[in-house]
């Protein structure tokens, strides 16, 4: 449970977050639009959001009263290399615990291998306070034009 208390308010019934591993019920046409709205868009198109996910190794979706409020996928060889990307937690829904619980239930999935990630400056100390550490020099390449198989789904 959490507390969906604005500031200023009086005390509600705070509302139940529950977190599913599969994907039978994403909305990914409003998923995109909250991202879009969160500035968390990455420009892929829904059909190209949904083929992320559905590719991924494991996936993890918070919601609360029907609407996905957080979302969380790796990638993984299933030996000793995960990559964790797509940690997303609606700004209403922020600093209540909803990415930690996501990121928990992954790594459980991930038992003896390197879990691997990409942090913005402004969210490297959440990701040390789970027990992430700072490698110094991470690098990617783009091959072709960014999306370019945005006709693929």
């Amino acid at each position: 449970m959490v507390n969906d208390q604005t500031p200023g308010t009086a005390s509600a019934t705070p509302p139940e977050i529950t977190y599913q591993d599969n994907l039978d019920w994403v909305d990914w046409a409003a998923l995109n639009h909250d991202l879009a709205v969160d500035r968390f868009d990455n420009g892929r198109s829904n059909e190209q959001l949904e083929k992320s996910f559905a590719n991924s190794y494991a996936t993890c979706v918070a919601w609360c009263r029907g609407q996905v409020i957080g979302t969380a996928r790796v990638l993984s060889d299933g030996v000793c290399n995960a990559y964790l990307i797509d940690v997303w937690t609606s700004s209403k829904f922020r600093r209540r615990g909803v990415a930690r619980e996501m990121i928990r239930r992954l790594s459980e999935r991930l038992d003896g291998q390197h879990i691997y990630l990409q942090a913005d400056p402004d969210n490297v100390d959440i990701y040390r306070r789970l027990g992430f550490k700072e490698q110094p020099s991470g690098m990617s390449k783009i091959v072709g034009r960014w999306l370019t198989n945005s006709n693929s789904a």
